[in-house]
């Protein structure tokens, strides 16, 4: 299979492209891709896939030509991935499959719009919608966090400082509640940081993907702690700095949307066997039973 690698900071992925919808994609093939010794390594994989090929997407044709099939490091499916968007974005430019400047791209949480500039690319998420706090628990201590909608669930928790932030363990996930979050969560960890010019606020963040573990970065998440940074100010638009472990992104918030902003790159591409990742696609599995 010929695949590419790509990451908006820190937050990679493997891209496949298959614009007909013809690659045999399993749950399997995808966690032995994104493991990070005996595959290639990622913390997702993005299908790249025409909107009409796709019965996940096939209602988006009219409005985007391509779909970012996204599947979590387990294998799982997620609705929305921020900064996968724009690693998405990125290579279909560098493909030679899309113009680049502002186009659409269909997700499973609806269409999204994308400007791809020299540098950085923006992409304009929902709105993030505040409806209620639940709680975590990390090493039995109890966070009270704000619940976010960003196209997927999120729950973010404030920490007194940066050290505080930094002390967290979060090599397992955090405890939630199954009632809130039936279908998991992605939860983020939040504190203020030094005020910095050209913007409202300044945070940093570290979050806990459901179906990935602790990434160096979450776009939407991003979007999500910018989101209650600015409730907690009294704000409701405005312009938000957070740092995550593998850089920063910028967050506009206004009247309709929540833009994301940020560096994506294609560091790699080539041709991989899934063979060599002890998994066989499912085509040659049932030719090789009908013989």
């Amino acid at each position: 299979m010929d695949y590419a690698k790509g990451h908006g900071t820190g937050n990679d992925f493997v891209i496949l492209p298959d614009p007909q919808g013809r690659l045999p994609l399993t749950p399997r093939l995808v966690a032995a891709l994104c493991d990070r010794r005996r595959g290639i390594g990622a913390d997702g994989v993005l299908r790249v896939v025409r909107a009409e090929a796709h019965p996940d997407a096939a209602r988006y044709a009219g409005e985007a030509e391509w779909f970012m099939d996204y599947w979590n490091a387990d294998g799982t499916h997620a609705e929305m991935c921020g900064n996968g968007v724009r690693v998405y974005t990125r290579y279909l430019v560098e493909a030679g499959l899309a113009a680049g400047g502002e186009m659409t791209v269909a997700t499973r949480a609806g269409v999204v719009r994308t400007v791809v500039g020299p540098d950085e690319i923006a992409t304009g998420l929902s709105k993030p919608r505040l409806y209620g706090q639940s709680v975590a628990r990390v090493e039995a201590r109890r966070y009270v966090g704000e619940s976010v909608d960003v196209g997927n669930p999120h729950l973010v928790c404030r920490v007194a400082d940066i050290p505080a932030l930094a002390a967290l363990d979060l090599s397992t996930s955090p405890e939630f509640s199954d009632a809130d979050f039936p279908a998991g969560v992605n939860v983020e960890f939040s504190a203020p940081a030094v005020p910095l010019p050209g913007v409202d606020l300044h945070v940093r963040m570290r979050v806990y993907e459901r179906g990935s573990g602790e990434t160096l970065s979450c776009g939407s998440g991003a979007c999500a702690v910018a989101a209650v940074a600015l409730a907690d100010a009294g704000l409701s638009t405005g312009r938000v700095a957070v740092d995550v472990p593998g850089g920063r992104l910028t967050i506009v918030l206004d009247e309709e949307a929540c833009w994301l902003m940020g560096p994506a790159v294609i560091v790699a591409t080539g041709t991989v066997d899934p063979g060599a990742l002890d998994v066989r696609l499912p085509d040659v599995d049932s030719r090789e039973a009908a013989a």
